[in-house]
């Protein structure tokens, strides 16, 4: 996002504390601050520096991590989103465009793929913080003319993403099947999610670049798919015909997600078209590279 932002002839701040970040993904020409959402120093900068428009994507995002220390989200994701827009409101924040989630946002779903009108029903505290900062979001475009568009995330993977920490499982497979190691799927891989391919979504940001107004779109393929055939895409995107492992059922894992991009596509006229195969391809030619310019730590 930062590089395309750049390539735009945009001036490109970052604030990121690194806990999960990489010095390495910062293009040039963008600068970096260390720095946590939640501090004094991150609102004084927003604010001194009068940025314009925030592309938000700082946050806790390990559902899991929500669930055993609901505090600690919170914190990080409704506190530390709102430290940046009373900054923003105090300086020359216009708009506001929100990495949200599709994932998480409609719990167990009733219709499929859900839309943007289906009930949120969010099973985790990632998910009600996500709702939360949404709604504080249309609190400052009515009260303050900030616009805002929320992005609500399918599973997004691709180059770059972190195997370890917060990482998704297409990360993961895809470090431990390089390493030759064995890839455990928890209960029996039929649960279902829909992937969405890194490029499409800087391009859904993109298109919201300047909008006015309160807005809130999904940003998925409409694709179920589950993690066995997620697997097996990986594997033979790399050559290898080991099986995987299963593992116990982790408690309350959601059955079946999926979500429709249909009115992003007629409103903003941009829309996920990458492939799967493809992106997934992609993708594990990034990681093969990357494990070749530097030895596996």
């Amino acid at each position: 996002m930062a590089e395309a932002l750049l390539a735009r002839g945009l001036e490109v701040l970052i604030v990121d504390d690194l806990s999960t970040g990489c010095k390495e993904n910062v293009p040039p020409g963008a600068r970096l601050y260390t720095l946590d959402i939640r501090s004094a120093e991150a609102a004084q900068l927003i604010a001194e520096e009068k940025v314009e428009v925030l592309v938000h994507h700082a946050a806790q995002i390990d559902v899991r991590r929500s669930v055993a220390n609901p505090l600690l989200d919170a914190e990080v994701n409704i506190s530390g989103t709102l430290n940046l827009l009373e900054a923003g409101r105090k300086g020359k924040l216009q708009q506001v465009i929100f990495a949200s989630t599709g994932g998480a946002m409609y719990g167990e779903q009733e219709a499929f793929p859900a839309d943007e009108d289906h009930p949120t029903r969010p099973l985790s505290p990632y998910g009600v913080a996500k709702l939360a900062a949404e709604r504080y979001l249309y609190f400052y475009f009515r009260q303050y003319g900030i616009s805002a568009t929320c992005l609500r995330y399918a599973n997004v993977y691709g180059p770059r993403q972190n195997p370890h920490g917060e990482a998704g499982v297409v990360a993961i497979f895809l470090d431990r099947l390089l390493r030759g190691q064995d890839c455990v799927i928890n209960g029996d891989g039929l649960q279902t999610r829909d992937y969405v391919y890194v490029g499409d979504v800087v391009a859904a940001n993109l298109a919201s670049l300047g909008r006015q107004g309160f807005f809130v779109f999904n940003v998925g393929t409409g694709r179920e798919t589950n993690v066995v055939e997620l697997y097996w895409l990986l594997a033979r995107a790399l050559g290898v015909d080991r099986p995987p492992r299963h593992g116990p059922e982790k408690p309350g894992e959601q059955r079946r997600s999926v979500i429709s991009s249909e009115l992003m596509r007629r409103q903003l006229g941009v829309y996920p078209s990458t492939p799967l195969e493809e992106g997934l391809a992609r993708t594990a030619e990034w990681f093969a590279h990357r494990l070749t310019q530097k030895a596996i730590p």
